[in-house]
């Protein structure tokens, strides 16, 4: 153990986990002020104070064939971190999400002596559940967002712990944005023109298989009704060239306004959110905007996956799989179409009993996962710093 404070390597791999990851960096350093902090960072949690030895950029990739060809590059990566870590001795490794990469550079380090931890449970209940044993093998401590999944490897004794969603956290602090959402409410029952927007997704790869499904959504929307209000949702200013450069003429022919790093202040404030599948939707839903989901995988990902069967669950957008029914309509692959998105868009504008269902829902949902997710899960690994 480092003499001058605890030393902690946190590799994330995309914009939610450097979100996690930040607020885990905020929690631990106002736990111990001299810990030492270090690993693949991306703005949020090098802001928090952690050292970037390589940026999220590097892991941000999605979907099996692309994960396929990246493959050389990603196991070159792996076997750098793997000495750097060792060389560097930190009290804990914490992998956040990004399992296929986190879980196994952990299982390497656990074998050299390291102690591990993962932060997000690898989703078992959704698919690949014969995973559970590979996670139990791989690390030493899994913190979980959600409730029931602690139980899940428990049974194979992995020591598990609900440590809470930070998207609930943060929305449960934020009044404003809770009053947004009733001042949208109220004005979805008035004659007003309706607030729509829409998200490819936070990596480019979505934002390219999505931008013209998106743009020809909102020209569906805008010939129904004129006067709606129609934006775009980018997680950064740098994605708004390649938006422009997949759609950017049909958006401007749809008044589509792109806005860039204000998802959570423009979801609150609309009647429906069009979303890609991923943790806007989550995002959407604890803030109580009606949801449409939809996902495009490349032809060649979605095959193997069903052809596999790697999919256990019925359901691709978290707020179902959390329900454990559809609250929020579903559209994947060819289903996924212009006038489907557009239309269940309207039917959530048009039926002011579905939304407060729905609203009394989300809100449940996010009372239950406002647990101090950042704080406890500093707790929980500096109690296996200090454990003997």
């Amino acid at each position: 153990m480092s003499t001058t404070g605890p030393r902690i390597v946190m590799i994330a791999g995309e914009a939610s986990g450097d979100a996690l990851g930040a607020g885990l960096a905020h929690s631990l350093k106002k736990a111990r002020p001299n810990i030492e902090l270090a690993g693949i960072a991306g703005p949020a949690m090098q802001s928090a104070g952690v050292e970037a030895w390589h940026d999220l950029d590097e892991l941000s990739i999605m979907g099996l064939t692309e994960i396929i060809r990246h493959l050389p590059r990603l196991f070159a990566l792996r076997r750098k971190l793997k000495k750097r870590i060792l060389d560097w001795q930190p009290d804990v490794f914490v992998g956040i999400d990004a399992p296929e990469f986190n879980l196994g550079l952990s299982r390497q380090l656990r074998r050299r002596g390291q102690r591990t931890a993962h932060y997000v449970a690898p989703t078992v209940w959704a698919w690949r559940p014969g995973r559970t044993v590979t996670v139990a093998r791989s690390t030493d401590l899994l913190l979980t967002l959600f409730p029931f999944e602690p139980a899940l490897f428990r049974a194979h004794g992995l020591p598990s712990r609900f440590v809470g969603h930070v998207l609930a956290d943060d929305i449960a602090a934020s009044p404003q944005l809770l009053a947004k959402r009733t001042q949208a409410t109220r004005h979805a029952d008035e004659p007003t023109p309706p607030h729509v927007v829409l998200l490819p997704g936070s990596r480019n790869g979505e934002i390219e298989r999505h931008a013209r499904l998106l743009a020809d959504t909102a020209l569906w929307l805008r010939n129904r009704q004129p006067a709606m209000t129609i934006r775009i949702l980018l997680a950064h200013d740098s994605q708004k060239k390649l938006l422009n450069s997949m759609a950017g003429e049909q958006l401007a022919r749809a008044g589509a306004r792109i806005v860039c790093g204000r998802t959570r202040s423009e979801m609150a404030a609309a009647d429906v959110a069009i979303s890609a599948s991923g943790t806007a939707t989550l995002e959407a839903f604890l803030l109580e905007c009606p949801l449409v989901v939809y996902y495009r995988l490349t032809p060649a990902s979605y095959f193997l996956l069903r052809t596999f069967r790697l999919i256990q669950s019925p359901f691709i957008a978290l707020p179902n799989i959390l329900q454990g029914r559809s609250v929020a309509p579903e559209f994947v692959q060819q289903a996924a179409q212009p006038q489907a998105l557009g239309q269940a868009a309207l039917d959530w504008i048009d039926n002011a009993g579905r939304r407060q269902v729905y609203q009394q829902v989300a809100a449940r949902c996010r009372e239950e996962l406002a647990a101090g997710a950042s704080d406890n899960a500093a707790s929980a690994l500096l109690e296996l710093i200090d454990k003997e």
